[in-house]
């Protein structure tokens, strides 16, 4: 019996050191450079859905700038519900949310079939808030999906996830701009490399925190590089406003199209597949497996940060997978670092000349370190498939068919052209597509029918089988 004040008190002490590491504190100058580290690897990824859309639309630059900042500020928001979370809504593990990309497509379409350009974006708000009260009320049945995700599968989507993300960092090497004559120069690759260099050489050499933060100093080396070149553009912040705040609505009150909800509600399904997949591998890479009721706080999370978004003029959130890699690379794995990054996306939002400061970054700076960063991704996958027991057959062929089918977007982007734009939305997404193959070919290798999966074994992937079975 006296034992368990003793533990009880223990463990309301956040400076104990059995504290598990996702919730420790850490001293504020670590919790700050940590926390902007997350926000410097995600911001490209947060501006550019505000920034096409905002174009397709014809907004003039005050308004783009408006809109980028509304992006920020909503995806500051989002990342506090997701890290502190409130009742059962927010996972509580390291996540960074922000503007999911996947929603880019089919806002375009509605632009283009708007023909009053000044109601795009109300009508896209309108559907971004049905789909985010949908999906708010189908998370914890969307969560009971769990069980469907053996190592076999986890470690198949967490390869692809980083996978999926390496033609990212190889687009942000390459330049900002692919129909600039610069695109792809030896400059921007050089740029690309020598930042690549800078992280490497820092995590090799160095310890302790500057080891940690290696990928944030690798990106000011980066940019301090390129100004000699002429590719650090400080424009941006000379230009940028101290103080703005996303007036409420500021683009028109929210309208409703059947469409365009159906289309943004298809969206939400794929953001909420991401966003599980996204939370079990992080799940395995902070040590704190992602259990049906986290997945269930966490698409909460998701979903209501994407139904409020739309009042202060943002689009639909979702996990960020670019933040995973970091995570698995520093080995930081305090949420309160990455609420510390939701924090300077909220500022950022405020104070458009703060958000500035990270656009000074050159886009191949960030594509040097985007390699580290997404390449620890795909290595965590590859040690969660060491656990899914790869010596069995059955084992074998769902990750060699699901990474298949998780990789056609990438090697052939126009394989799916001929299907309805509605059904490139969700095969588009390789991450989607190979998580339901692996789920798919899991239950009929090994659960329909009996399945082999005991049995079955093999030292490599072609080995003939013995002669018993047939």
């Amino acid at each position: 019996m006296a034992a368990q004040p003793t533990s009880s008190s223990t463990d309301a002490d956040p400076t104990r050191p059995h504290k598990h590491p996702v919730d420790e504190r850490l001293p504020a100058l670590k919790m700050a450079t940590s926390g902007l580290q997350h926000v410097a690897a995600m911001y490209a990824g947060v501006v550019a859905p505000p920034l096409i859309v905002g174009a397709a639309v014809g907004l003039t630059p005050t308004e783009l700038t408006f809109l980028t900042g509304a992006c920020l500020f909503t995806a500051g928001l989002a990342t506090f519900l997701q890290t502190l979370g409130i009742w059962k809504i927010g996972a509580r593990l390291p996540f960074v949310n922000g503007v999911t990309f996947a929603g880019v497509a089919p806002m375009i379409a509605v632009v283009n079939s708007t023909d009053d350009k000044s109601d795009a974006l109300p009508v896209i708000f309108g559907a971004v808030i049905v789909a985010g009260v949908l999906g708010f009320f189908a998370a914890p049945f969307f969560s009971k999906a769990v069980r469907f995700f053996p190592p076999v599968v986890t470690g198949t989507v967490i390869t692809l996830i980083g996978i999926s993300l390496m033609p990212v960092a190889f687009g942000w090497a390459q330049g900002p701009n692919p129909a600039a004559d610069d695109y792809g120069s030896t400059t921007n690759l050089g740029l690309a490399g020598a930042t690549l260099v800078v992280v490497l050489l820092l995590r090799r050499f160095t310890r302790g925190f500057v080891k940690q933060i290696a990928v944030l100093l690798g990106l000011v080396v980066g940019t301090l590089v390129a100004i000699p070149f002429g590719a650090t553009d400080f424009g941006p912040v000379a230009d940028a406003a101290v103080v703005g705040f996303p007036t409420p609505f500021h683009f028109g009150a929210p309208q409703f199209q059947l469409a365009a909800i159906l289309s943004m509600c298809v969206v939400m399904v794929v953001s909420m597949t991401e966003s599980t997949a996204d939370m079990l591998a992080l799940g395995e890479i902070v040590e704190r497996p992602a259990d049906e009721r986290t997945i269930a706080a966490g698409l909460r999370a998701d979903t209501l940060g994407s139904a409020l978004s739309p009042l202060f003029n943002g689009f639909m959130c979702s996990a960020f997978a670019q933040n995973i890699g970091l995570v698995a690379m520093t080995r930081i794995r305090s949420r309160y670092v990455v609420a510390t990054g939701g924090g300077f996306l909220v500022l950022m939002g405020l104070c458009p000349m703060a958000a500035s400061l990270i656009a000074v970054v050159p886009r191949p700076v960030l594509g040097g370190a985007g390699v580290v960063l997404f390449g620890s991704v795909a290595a965590s996958g590859i040690q969660t498939l060491v656990k899914a027991g790869l010596e069995k057959d059955n084992n074998v062929l769902i990750v060699a068919v699901s990474l298949a089918v998780g990789i056609i977007p990438i090697t052939a982007p126009e394989f799916y052209h001929a299907f309805p734009e509605t059904a490139e939305i969700i095969l588009d997404s390789g991450i989607s597509t190979g998580c339901v193959a692996a789920v798919a070919l899991n239950l009929v290798f090994n659960h329909l029918g009996g399945g082999r999966a005991a049995d079955d074994e093999v030292t490599a992937p072609m080995d003939p089988q013995p002669a018993s079975v047939h």
